[in-house]
């Protein structure tokens, strides 16, 4: 399949209501509102192909880069190409959803994420804590430095209320990916969700929203799912 039969196919299944939805959340033309379930007999047939996936990202539209994330080849990419993703990455649902979950599925996942989360830049800290929260829904415990992971909660305790919105909700959903998947600090996860309490999320044009790791956690208890892995990262 080529770049342009692909894109035929995507904008056949484009839906306005899902344009709608995407562009509400910060998606903006050209895109065609593709449901993701509705991608899955494409990358069927397609399978991973590379060289395809940088061609539907380098479109710069949506429903494209996110098709490319579905039909990547994470471990033919290279740091620098994530940065090349991240770079056109220019909102959190192609930052956390398709460039961080690609990355996930890499050996260079956790060397590039804390680059990112150093940068400064909102979705590159975004990309980068979202990483490692699907680095530890899928990985095993044994794969990561417990005292580099707490360290981790300790940054995002002192760091997360002044962080940029979108590196706020990736910190938040960090604390509590730790406290269900990660159980050597479940417990400190649980003091690091109390210590932070509830955190807000300023929307334009909207009522702000509330985080709670805490409850999320806690929800995640009394459903005894601690301890949870996820199969695979990406769908």
């Amino acid at each position: 399949m080529d770049l342009e039969t692909v894109m035929q196919e995507l904008e056949a299944l484009g839906k306005e209501r899902s344009k709608k939805m995407y562009m509400s959340n910060g998606a903006h033309e050209p895109l065609f509102g593709v449901a993701t379930g509705a991608m899955k007999p494409i990358a069927k047939k397609i399978k991973k192909n590379q060289a395809l996936a940088e061609q539907l990202y380098a479109t710069g539209n949506y429903d494209a880069m996110y098709f490319a994330g579905v039909i990547a080849d994470p471990q033919a990419m290279t740091e620098a190409d994530f940065d090349r993703w991240i770079d056109g990455a220019y909102f959190y649902m192609i930052s956390d959803y398709v460039v961080a979950v690609t990355l996930a599925e890499t050996d260079i996942a956790q060397e590039v994420a804390d680059k990112w989360i150093a940068s400064g830049e909102e979705l590159k800290m975004s990309a980068g804590w979202s990483c490692y929260c699907w680095l530890l829904g899928n990985r095993k415990d044994s794969e990561f430095e417990t005292d580099k992971i707490s360290r981790m909660l300790d940054l995002a305790l002192q760091t997360i209320h002044h962080a940029p919105d979108r590196a706020k909700s990736a910190m938040n959903n960090f604390i509590y990916t730790v406290g269900i998947s990660y159980l050597p600090l479940h417990e400190k996860a649980v003091e690091i969700a109390k210590a932070v309490g509830p955190v807000e999320m300023k929307k334009a044009d909207k009522k702000s929203s509330i985080l709670l790791a805490s409850d999320t956690i806690q929800k995640e208890v009394d459903r005894g799912r601690i301890g949870f892995k996820r199969k695979y990262v990406r769908c």
